[in-house]
This record gives C-alpha cells, structure tokens and sequence, in this order.
C-alpha cells in the first residue's frame, strides 16, 4: 500500500508556510549552520566584514533547511529551533513554520523528518534537477501521517523519555571521562599520586630529581623510557581477504581504519590479528587521534598499533598518548610511522602506583561501557518509536 493511498497522509503543503523575515536592524548576531545530523549548530563561516542585514530570521519552533545538496548528500539539512531566542541562518536556506500548532506539533513534525525514509523521499524528488536540489514545491509535496494532535503528543512524549536518556548517558559518560582525564593529570603530570600515607606526593615533600631527557623534575625512582621499551609497535596493513560491510555470524571481528568513522569502524572479518588489549593511533591525517581497543581486531591502513608488554600498564600508556604532543615531538609531520613512535620518550612511574591507576582507571570504564551499551538500546527504541509513525496509522486503515 503506498503513502498516497492512504487518506490519513496528507502533504506538509497544508501545514507548514515560508517565512522570510530579514535581520534587517542587526539586533540578532548568533548565526547558525545546519548539520547532517539536523541540528543547528554554531556557523563555521567567516563572518568578519558580513553584512548580517541580509540574514534570515529563525524565531523558536520555527523550522530552517538547505534544499541544494540533497542529491549528493542523500539526506536534507533541516532542523527545528528550540533556542529561547531568535537566530539568523544564511539567506540561501528556507524558514518555515507551522500554520496551526493545534493541528500539527513542530516536535513531532521533526521527529518524521528524522526518518531515514523521509531523507530517502527527498532524494527521490531531487531526479528533477540536475544539481541535485530539492525543490520547494516538491518538498511540500511530499506527505506524512497526520493523527490527532493528542496521540501526536503521545508520540513526542514517548520519543523525548528516550532522547532525554541517551544525552544524560552521554553527559554521565562526558564526566567520567573528565574523571579519568583529572586523575591522570593529578597522579602523573602534577605528581600528587598517594604516597604511603594517602597524602598528595609533591605537596606532601615527596622527593624530586631532575631529569635531563625530559627537562623537569620527576619522583624518585620514576624512569623515562622509549614506546618500544614498554609496548609491541606494529602499523595497519591491507584489507583481509575476508570482508564485510556488516557484522554477521562468520564475520563479527571489527577491521579498524583512520578517518572512516570516528572510531575508525571500517568492516568485519573473520579472523583477529590483534587478540590483547591495545592502543591505536592515527598515522596520517589527523595525528595521534587515540583509542584504546578492549576486544580483538584487525588494524588497517593509517594505523599505528601498541600492545603493552605488561596489560597493568594498558591504561596509562593510553592516557599518555591521548595527551602527547605529537606535533611539538620534532619527528611527526604528515604521517607517523613505527619508527617515529618507537623512538619518543615515555615517563614510567613505579610499578606499584601503576597497578593502583589500572585499577581506579578499569572501574571508570566499566561503568563507560555500561552507558553505552544503554545508548545503544536507547538508539533501538529510538528507531522504533519513529518507525512506529507510519504503524500507527496503518493499524487505524486496517481497522476502518
């Protein structure tokens, strides 16, 4: 059954009207751009010198997209404003917004044009220009199910309860990794580790010795050491020979590249290459992005893979390198190579006090790992909720 056949799907034509309203006496100066994902976002435009006069205004809930990509992109910026004031976007986008809120919610209005669907009718519609714009008329032909404005609430209230949840596991998530980061940096680069009585070291009068290779003073008994002295280097090869897309029964081993994600998420394969705990780094592009890897995989191109020699040590080597400098190292430019890394000097507290890192770094992690594992539910039931958009109405003609 198509969505024209169906007598609840109507075409945003008769909910929604342009609005082109000018920053005409400047008093709006917050300019935003429109991100893939849908969201307004702060403009990375320069504006220096900018007559912002020309700039559209975007009042709360109304509504803004930019309709020239969409063929090549296959999906249409567009996002509705929930700032508790006005911002101004470029004049080549469109403002819009609902001409009867009792009929329509902006929210749920937003939640269909998150579906992947609604992107892929866009594309659709874009056959017709050959720059691959979406034009105005077609995008307000194109329709939606329209329910009681009672059950459409029911459907934002449900959709927020998820939504609301995945961004306070994100923030939770945010401030352990903050907790992380401040422990590292209090025990290792301010050196207030417990000594043997709890106290902070350094402002307790723990005693210090220079060290010439580093140029600063280190606790006694700490040593500086090469990447290769603590850990197995070895860089990212060529694709297996066995190779998938997607994660299925045969293939569940992740393949990780450079810049493909923001992981680096490249495939599946069958078989693992690197079976302990490690670190990857980011050879080219943008330097010494790091992630620490807990489950077996295979390395590609563009990475740069350290095995510690001993898995106590796992979590603050990563921590070191996550805070290493690699451009002020006098040895990186374009590219980082094994050799590059094998050489940079690295400070190696007591074993003892690494132990003890290991293990308050390890319960912070699992308790990172539990949060996403959540997010990742939530994002199920987020998909759910907007399939069930169209569910909804189906059952209703079924039933009449």
């Amino acid at each position: 059954m198509s969505y024209k056949n169906r007598v609840n799907f109507k075409p945003l034509s008769e909910f929604i009207k342009r609005v082109n309203i000018k920053n005409k006496d400047g008093k709006v100066s917050e300019l935003k751009g429109i991100n893939i994902d849908k969201f307004f976002m702060p403009s990375v435009a320069n504006v220096v010198g900018t007559d912002l006069t020309r700039y559209k205004v975007v009042k709360p809930q109304q509504f803004a997209c930019n309709r020239m990509h969409v063929g090549r992109d296959y999906r249409l910026p567009i996002a509705v404003s929930k700032f508790d004031k006005n911002i101004i976007v470029s004049p080549a986008y469109d403002v819009f917004e609902i001409i009867d809120t009792n009929k329509l919610n902006p929210e749920y209005l937003m939640m269909w044009f998150s579906r992947s669907e609604f992107d892929r009718n866009c594309w659709f519609y874009t056959d017709t220009d050959v720059r691959g714009k979406l034009g105005w008329d077609s995008f307000c032909e194109i329709e939606l199910p329209i329910p009681s404005i009672e059950k459409q609430n029911e459907i934002v209230k449900e959709y927020n309860i998820v939504i609301n949840r995945i961004k306070l596991n994100e923030q939770l998530n945010q401030k352990l990794e903050k907790t992380a980061q401040a422990l590292y940096k209090y025990w290792f680069v301010d050196f207030e580790f417990p000594n043997k009585e709890g106290k902070p070291y350094k402002s307790s009068d723990g005693e210090m010795v220079y060290n010439e290779e580093l140029d600063k003073e280190i606790p006694v008994g700490w040593e500086v050491k090469t990447f290769s002295d603590v850990a197995e280097i070895s860089a990212g090869g060529d694709k297996p020979r066995v190779f998938s897309g997607f994660k299925t029964k045969e293939c569940h081993v992740p393949i990780f590249s450079n810049g493909v994600t923001e992981e680096g998420l490249y495939g599946f394969t069958n078989v693992a290459k690197i079976l302990k705990n490690s670190i990857t780094i980011s050879a080219r592009g943008t330097i010494g992005y790091t992630v620490l890897r807990n489950e077996p995989f295979v390395p590609i191109v563009r990475l740069i893979v350290l095995t510690p020699k001993n898995e106590n040590h796992t979590s603050y080597i990563f921590k070191y390198i996550e805070n290493f400098d690699f451009n002020s190292s006098g040895s990186v430019q374009k590219q980082l190579t094994k050799p590059d890394l094998s050489v940079l000097k690295i400070l190696v507290p007591k074993f003892s006090l690494l132990n003890l890192f290991e293990s308050q770094f390890n319960s912070i992690k699992k308790e990172t790992i539990k949060r996403k594992q959540e997010i990742e539910l939530l994002n199920e039931f987020e998909s759910i909720i907007l399939a069930k958009m169209t569910k909804v109405e189906v059952e209703k003609e079924m039933i009449n």
